[in-house]
């Protein structure tokens, strides 16, 4: 039996059919209704009661954020994934302070989207019960999740490739400490194989990811962040020291 009803809505004919044929082809969800427009996607949500609404902030009729508006005040007990086009952190911050459980920049495939709706569910019902293969991808989502959490805070955009790389090295970091002392010898060239460029690309990609977020003045997040004063002013770490700060953030937080 399906547990996972959904409302998928998005402008692309494309991206509805492949998500669709996704979900439909999987166990763990429903898709109740699909649309390009805004305002057919409010009445999919006020029928079907749906656990989860997947949407572009790009629709027809009423956009992507009005039905968020919708969805937030009248208090609807769904779970909103908004998956854009656009990647500027203005318009994700707002879409998370609008009730955006995730957001997701294209291109991004119908599995991680799934992944995320797990993820997401587990946390909001402890008694969901999804599969043990879904189970056991839980902890890589709820890693990704985090990871993408602290560069939003910290201003790291998802549309440049840095931000890919940097979240490849965190997770690689997480999973063996000892890497973060080979940067030049394992971990960039890991990272390159993964996303079929080099080593030094991967590098310059990194660095220009942490100076884009120490460029926008967050430093007071970044400490926030962290819960001590890390860095002050312009002061801007390394690639390994700013992955090795992620990495044992997020492995004291599993500890806990």
């Amino acid at each position: 039996m399906k547990s996972i009803n959904i409302v998928i809505l998005d402008s692309s004919e494309d991206f509805l059919t492949q998500l669709k044929s996704y979900f439909d082809q999987s166990e763990e969800f429903n898709v109740c209704g699909a649309s390009g427009n805004g305002s057919v996607g409010i009445s999919l949500i006020n029928q079907f009661k749906p656990e989860v609404v997947v949407l572009n902030l790009v629709l027809s009729g009423t956009d992507g954020l009005g039905v968020m508006d919708y969805i937030k005040q009248n208090k609807l007990p769904c779970s909103v994934i908004v998956v854009s086009n656009f990647g500027d952190d203005k318009i994700i911050n707002t879409a998370i302070a609008r009730g955006a459980r995730y957001y997701f920049v294209k291109p991004v495939s119908a599995e991680n989207i799934a992944m995320r709706i797990t993820d997401i569910l587990s946390q909001k019902s402890p008694s969901y019960n999804a599969s043990p293969e879904v189970r056991d991808k839980r902890r890589a989502a709820s890693i990704d999740e985090k990871i993408s959490n602290i560069f939003i805070s910290i201003g790291i955009p998802p549309h440049i490739k840095g931000y890919q790389y940097l979240r490849e090295g965190i997770k690689m970091a997480i999973e063996n400490p000892a890497i973060i002392n080979s940067v030049t010898k394992e971990l960039y060239p890991e990272i390159g194989k993964k996303f079929s460029t080099t080593a030094s690309k991967v590098e310059r990609a990194i660095r220009h990811a942490i100076e884009v977020a120490w460029n926008r003045g967050r430093v007071d997040a970044i400490n926030a962040i962290f819960g001590v004063r890390v860095y002050i002013g312009s002061e801007r770490p390394t690639n390994s020291e700013f992955i090795a700060l992620v990495a044992d953030k997020l492995i004291l937080e599993d500890l806990m």
